[in-house]
């Protein structure tokens, strides 16, 4: 979202913490705006409705008001009259801000018990295990297989083993991908959980796994180096050989002995 779009997503999310901060269960709240979120992707009319600049801001509203009346709590109903007030530049950002405000009350639940930290790593551990099984994959995306079978079959492998908000982000994102690939669903989802704390992820490759106290130092380093904290994600990859890589966004910072030798040899090949 650039523009109209981000300054008014930007607005609603300050929206949304003041609702949460009053709207008892914020897990119940993020769910019934997934429930929106899947009425906008299908009810293209009425998506394109509640978006239209054309119309004036209080009229999106009442009809935002009338369609969702009794179908969800007065909260939810009352913060999506708010959200439809403020300009869209299309009306598919619309129906994609209210999806990420969704992920951010899930998160803001996990928060609120002190587990965001573990919906982070779940996600991102979930997310390798789907790229290393190509059959538990293939069950997850096949398009011929109903979303509710999806659902139990994610219930099935994560349930008492994930925080519930995990549990409920990734079933989102199997039964209902919005046309994106499962791992750039599950990536997209970690990226706001991370956010809720404002924070980098860092996607750091090494050959064995570090302690805690490598942990930390890294993480302390990093979030010096880029004025924010940091959050690791560590994949043990044998292939570096040794030393680390760490990606943070379109950032790559490449320490590994793998990555040197690549280097020697190119250098090799260009003396020759």
């Amino acid at each position: 979202m650039i523009g109209a779009s981000r300054a008014s997503f930007v607005e609603a999310r300050e929206r949304l913490e003041a609702v949460l901060s009053t709207a008892g269960d914020p897990a119940a709240f993020g769910d019934e705006l997934f429930a929106v979120v899947h009425l906008l992707d299908r009810e293209h009319v009425l998506r394109r409705a509640l978006s239209d600049p054309a119309q004036p801001a209080d009229r999106r509203a009442g009809l935002a008001t009338a369609v969702l009346d009794g179908n969800v709590a007065p909260a939810v109903r009352d913060f999506i009259g708010d959200v439809v007030r403020q300009r869209w530049a299309r009306s598919t950002e619309l129906a994609d801000a209210v999806e990420e405000l969704a992920v951010t009350a899930i998160a803001a639940a996990a928060e609120a018990r002190s587990r965001i930290d573990d919906v982070e790593d779940e996600l991102f551990r979930f997310g390798r295990i789907v790229e290393g099984q190509p059959e538990l994959r293939g069950a997850l995306v096949d398009r011929r297989v109903p979303g509710e079978r999806k659902v139990e079959l994610v219930t099935t492998l994560l349930e008492g083993k994930t925080t519930a908000a995990t549990l409920r982000l990734v079933s989102e994102a199997v039964a209902h991908p919005r046309g994106r690939s499962l791992e750039r669903a599950l990536e997209g989802y970690g990226r706001i959980v991370a956010e809720r704390r404002n924070r980098l992820v860092a996607v750091v490759r090494t050959a064995v796994e570090l302690d805690e106290a490598q942990k930390t130092r890294l993480t302390a380093a990093l979030s010096a180096q880029y004025g924010r904290d940091v959050h690791l994600n560590i994949e043990v990859d044998p292939s570096v050989l040794g030393g680390i890589s760490v990606q943070i966004g379109d950032e790559e910072i490449d320490g590994t002995i793998a990555r040197r030798l690549e280097d020697v040899r190119r250098r090799i090949e260009r003396a020759s």
